[in-house]
């Protein structure tokens, strides 16, 4: 069996055509990484990157 060199080094890299291996890491052309989180549409962008409530504890 041929080592695939975008394998990670675990035995259990499984890579389909697209590069993307089974444990959710995609190859860039160069290296194995994490893919870049999608980001929000719409008008509740802005409303997602605010907490849905202000922080009312004690600082002690």
């Amino acid at each position: 069996m041929n080592e695939d060199p975008r394998c990670c080094g675990s035995g259990t890299c499984i890579i389909d055509t697209e590069g993307r291996c089974w444990c959710g890491r995609q190859w860039d052309g160069q290296k194995m990484g994490h893919p870049p989180l999608p980001q929000a549409e719409g008008p509740d962008r802005a409303a997602a990157a605010q907490p849905p409530f202000p922080f009312t504890g004690s600082k002690s």
